[in-house]
C-alpha cells in the first residue's frame, strides 16, 4: 500500500489531500483539507502557515512520497509566484522528513484522473469523488485537486490512455474507453462499502476544510 500527499499550492488556500493506493491502484481517502492563510499577514508568516500546515498532516499521517502540482505560467503574476513559493515550501518540508518528490502539471493529472488531459476541472473532481467512494467532491477545489495529485503520481507509471471517444471524458464514458482511474473505481466499488463521507476522514487541528 502507498501513502501519497498531494499538495496543491497556495499562499491563501493550499490544498492537502492523502490516499492509500493499493498495487491495484484501488484507492482510499486518508485526509483531504486546505491550509489557509490571510493576505493581510507579511510574506513571511504566511509561508510560516503553509509549512506548519504541511509538517502537521506529514507528522500525523506518515506519507511514503510527496506530489506538488508544478507552477506553470500565468496572466496574474503575483499569483504564480505565491504558487511557486508555497510549492517550494512543501518539497521543502518533504524533504525535512526525508519523502521522495514529484511534480505534476494540470496536464499530467488531468490525463492520469479521467484519460484525458483536455478535462476540465468538473470532471476531474467528479472522478476523485468517485474513485475514493466519497458522497460529496471536496470543497473548495483546492482540496479536491491536491487528491487528484495524489492520485496521479500514485499510478504515474501506468500506460498511456487514449482519450475517450465522445470527448466528454471519462466522467461521462463509464460503457466506453474505460481509463485505468475509471477501472480502479469500478474495482474498488465491489469490495468497498457505502460512500464514506469527506467530513469524516481524520484531520490535524492546524489544517481546516472549508464547509
Amino acid at each position: 500500500m502507498l501513502r501519497v500527499i498531494g499538495i496543491d499550492p497556495g499562499l491563501t488556500r493550499c490544498g492537502v489531500g492523502i490516499v492509500d493506493v493499493a498495487p491495484n491502484r484501488s484507492a482510499s481517502l486518508v485526509h483531504v483539507g486546505v491550509i489557509r492563510s490571510a493576505p493581510e499577514l507579511p510574506l513571511e508568516q504566511r509561508l510560516l502557515t503553509v509549512a506548519a500546515g504541511i509538517r502537521a498532516a506529514v507528522e500525523t499521517f506518515s506519507p511514503h512520497v510527496l506530489a506538488v502540482e508544478r507552477v506553470f505560467a500565468q496572466h496574474n503574476a503575483s499569483t504564480v509566484i505565491g504558487t511557486a513559493q508555497a510549492s517550494g515550501i512543501a518539497l521543502l518540508v518533504g524533504a525535512e522528513f526525508g519523502l521522495p518528490a514529484a511534480l505534476h502539471t494540470p496536464t499530467e493529472v488531468k490525463a492520469a484522473i479521467t484519460g484525458h488531459g483536455g478535462a476540465d476541472k468538473k470532471q476531474v473532481q467528479a472522478m476523485v469523488a468517485r474513485i475514493l467512494r466519497l458522497s460529496e467532491i471536496p470543497k473548495p477545489a483546492d482540496a479536491a485537486d491536491a487528491l487528484a495529485l495524489a492520485l496521479c503520481h500514485a499510478w504515474r507509471g501506468a500506460p498511456a490512455v487514449p482519450a475517450v471517444a465522445n470527448g466528454t471524458g471519462a466522467a461521462g464514458a463509464m460503457g466506453s474507453g474505460e481509463t485505468p482511474a475509471m477501472k480502479a473505481w469500478r474495482e474498488a466499488e465491489r469490495a468497498a462499502g457505502p460512500p464514506r463521507s469527506v467530513q469524516s476522514a481524520r484531520r490535524p487541528a492546524s489544517l481546516r476544510v472549508a464547509p
